[in-house]
């Protein structure tokens, strides 16, 4: 019986990963994505599917014992009004782990696995159950290694009784559950996200920044084991916040870029040795710059500072009435080995511009497509 309902459940699981599938463009257009705090789930709303559940009632009477008079309403004797003629939309909310979307989202854009890159110094230390000894801590007493000792006693002994089978283990008998202790190499990892908060970006290029972040930190944290994020804001200055300011913070004014890959920089200098550390810096805007000479001044940062050390550096663009939209095109003209939203170019360690990714957001539509631009090439 458990059996069959495993095999049940996992036939439901399969159910809804190709209904997620299916609608995964839907989902990175319009953010149905409920995330619960604390938890790797994040609940997805599916149409027209029932749990697989039991279903208790009472089996005394039969149809058409309950109360009221033949040709009564089914809502009860005197009511009024009419029931719709329309079918009913059914939303069920299923719970689906990080890692199951990441590996639908890798599914249907066809994404490879991450390489790691750098030296990966960093490691953890795990214990690891390797074998049974006689003696140990009583938390860690192997039942059925102990009752098997035992039973294998009583036989030898001839004290086992078919009729009335006892075991009674003594503490010869007893095993206990050993242990190692294991170090493991761990790839970790740190996204750098970077905002423009000036005048011209607005809810909407704020939500668009919100939905394609979710999906870049689900497919990372897949191919990673520890991660962190940090979060830097700019219009003219540039600070680091927390992710709910991220996300919420409204600000006014002009921009400068430079000041964001300044601070980047920065950081990444104080914090993560590339030796140590996979680096992604993914930075949004609506391409409005200061200046051409501020300009100049972020094309030198990531030529010298910024793209040597990076596994990638992706900025993408959202669309704004009111930014010009050139700093693209400036990325472009300084770095014509990147990859585009119309191709992709593999890594080269020669050419740090390679590691450069650029995308164009002008609707939620292009979510989809940006994602694909960005780790398309398995970085």
């Amino acid at each position: 019986m458990v059996s069959r309902i495993e095999q049940d459940f996992q036939r439901f699981r399969q159910i809804v990963k190709g209904k997620i599938r299916h609608d995964l463009r839907k989902f990175l257009q319009r953010g149905e994505l409920i995330g619960k705090e604390g938890h790797r789930y994040v609940s997805i709303p599916v149409h027209d599917i029932d749990i697989p559940t039991f279903r208790y009632g009472d089996n005394a009477g039969g149809v058409g014992m309950g109360e009221g008079e033949e040709g009564d309403p089914a809502a009860g004797k005197g009511a009024k009004g009419q029931g719709g003629e329309e079918p009913g939309k059914h939303i069920l909310e299923v719970d689906v782990s990080m890692e199951e979307l990441a590996d639908i989202l890798a599914e249907e854009l066809q994404l490879p696995r991450i390489q790691p890159r750098g030296q990966h110094n960093i490691t953890t230390v795990r214990d690891k159950y390797s074998g049974v000894r006689q003696t140990g801590p009583e938390s860690l007493r192997h039942f059925k290694r102990t009752y098997r000792e035992a039973l294998k006693r009583q036989i030898a002994l001839g004290d086992y009784n078919l009729e009335d089978p006892i075991v009674i283990p003594i503490k010869r008998d007893r095993r206990y559950r050993s242990w190692k202790e294991v170090r493991k190499p761990q790839s970790n990892a740190v996204i750098v996200y970077m905002m423009d908060v000036s005048g011209s970006m607005g809810d909407e290029q704020k939500e668009l920044v919100r939905l394609e972040a979710f999906w870049i930190d689900t497919w990372l944290r897949r191919n990673y084991e520890g991660i962190e994020s940090r979060f830097i804001v700019h219009d003219v200055h540039a600070r680091e916040v927390d992710r709910e300011t991220f996300f919420s913070i409204r600000e006014d004014g002009g921009t400068r870029i430079s000041s964001a890959y300044t601070l980047c920089r920065d950081l990444l200098n104080e914090r993560y040795p590339p030796d140590d550390w996979n680096t992604y810096c993914f930075h949004f805007s609506d391409g409005d710059n200061s200046s051409e000479a501020d300009n100049r001044a972020c094309a030198k940062l990531l030529q010298e500072e910024l793209l040597p050390r990076v596994n990638e550096f992706g900025y993408c663009q959202v669309a704004s009435s009111y930014g010009s939209g050139n700093f693209i095109n400036v990325l472009h003209e300084a770095f014509p080995t990147c990859a585009t939203d119309k191709r992709t170019a593999k890594d080269d360690p020669s050419d740090p511009g390679t590691r450069l990714v650029t995308s164009r957001v002008n609707n939620r539509d292009d979510i989809y497509d940006s994602l694909r631009t960005f780790f398309g090439a398995g970085r």
